[in-house]
């Protein structure tokens, strides 16, 4: 809002800088302090607020260390994240960008189903929550939105680079007294309506959804959804089911989608920039840089959240938020073409994801065989395992959010390992 107020001040000289608006960088730190600031105003009146209605965590006993003593903590803070992250991008963002618009619908959708689930527990009393089919149904329908836009929105391009046959481009050699020159390739450059993604580590790095249907014949472009739908589905299930196993123990998922969040917004900054696009010969994908404002509020809703989730945790942020941060992942991923990273960036999620999987499918396979299931681990999610060991959990999550680091910087590299 405050970007169309201040564009239209800037246009009609009623207010020397006002123009400043226009960048993407002041407009990306006003929303992460406004974000800020929410989390710590508002956070508190949320977790008072939770405290009168007694909103508070049934913790079931699986014979962790510290387990007790958060029975009753206020649960459903996420709706402090959510809080922090739509307000200042409806503030500061382009609201008219397909993008933005993408990822408040993700964090409104999400966030619902997430709240519906915790109101159920916390209200209705049922442990359970919402039914897992009913979870999964809204999880398919945000992935379907996500698809066909990001498939049919003409705002939604690549720009393609190929070479001109039609101009030269010439350089001196760097030699004051040499009169040779070298010819360089002219590139010309237009906007593709096309569905390509990033491979990390490959050096020809971008790859077309549209060829996994190329035996479809001559026009298999067309048939590209049949392929991309799917994919974006299992992709935002899979993240936002795997940010949720992940808050599990005060801070976790927390910080841990605070550092994904940087390394996001430094990606998209990246392709969203010509000049960076261009030096760092990766995908440039016009519109896309107005994401760093959002994933700007998404980074501050998170360290915001933190002064409050950070051991021992004040508030829980149940699935109203861990939904709703997986999602946002997901969705932001697929947005700057980046999914494919999702398995470096996102480590913590897959492993904690993955230890479950293995737990379960071990012990089936164990109790069907010998009649007696047997365990990989001690307890799963894997964090659950270490505190099985006896390591303090602020010990746990410190390590985890080390771990996240070093993938998040492994991601970053991805822009020039090839």
């Amino acid at each position: 809002m405050f970007y169309y107020l201040f564009d239209w001040l800037s246009a009609h000289k009623l207010l020397p800088g006002a123009g400043v608006f226009h960048y993407i960088s002041f407009r990306a730190a006003l929303a992460i302090l406004t974000s800020l600031i929410i989390s710590a105003v508002l956070g508190k009146r949320i977790i008072a607020f939770l405290h009168r209605k007694q909103v508070g965590e049934t913790v079931r006993d699986l014979g962790l260390d510290g387990q007790s003593e958060k029975q009753g903590t206020p649960t459903m803070g996420g709706l402090i994240i959510i809080s922090a992250i739509v307000i200042p991008t409806l503030l500061f963002a382009k609201l008219h960008n397909v993008y933005i618009i993408l990822m408040l619908v993700t964090t409104i959708w999400l966030g619902l189903i997430g709240f519906l689930d915790d109101y159920i527990k916390v209200f209705k009393k049922d442990k359970a929550g919402l039914a897992g089919k009913f979870k999964v149904i809204g999880q398919i329908g945000i992935g379907l939105i996500v698809g066909i836009t990001l498939y049919c929105n003409n705002s939604v391009v690549v720009r393609e680079r190929v070479v001109s046959n039609n101009g030269e481009a010439y350089q001196n050699d760097g030699s004051p007294q040499s009169q040779t020159v070298m010819k360089l390739p002219q590139y010309a450059k237009y906007d593709s309506k096309s569905i390509k993604t990033t491979i990390p580590f490959v050096k020809n790095n971008e790859f077309d959804y549209a060829f996994l249907v190329k035996f479809l014949g001559e026009n298999y472009r067309k048939w590209a959804w049949i392929v991309f739908l799917p994919i974006v589905i299992i992709i935002v299930t899979a993240v936002s089911n795997g940010a949720n196993i992940t808050d599990g123990i005060d801070g976790l998922a927390t910080g841990t989608s605070a550092i994904i969040g940087v390394t996001l917004g430094i990606l998209a900054y990246v392709s969203g920039n010509t000049i960076f696009a261009d030096y760092l010969n990766i995908m440039y994908l016009p519109h896309t840089g107005e994401l760093v404002v959002f994933i700007a509020a998404f980074v501050g809703a998170c360290v915001g959240f933190l002064w409050y989730n950070s051991y021992p945790a004040q508030v829980f942020m149940g699935d109203t938020g861990s939904l709703a941060l997986g999602g946002i992942i997901a969705v932001f991923a697929i947005a700057i073409r980046k999914e494919l990273l999702i398995p470096v960036l996102c480590g913590i999620f897959l492993v904690e994801n993955l230890s479950v999987m293995m737990q379960v499918s071990y012990f089936k396979y164990t109790k069907n065989k010998y009649g007696a299931g047997r365990r990989i681990f001690l307890m799963s999610p894997l964090h659950h395992h270490y505190q099985k060991k006896g390591i303090h959990e602020a010990k746990i999550v410190a390590r985890f959010w080390i771990v996240g680091i070093m993938c998040a910087v492994l991601a970053i590299a991805t822009l020039k390992l090839r």
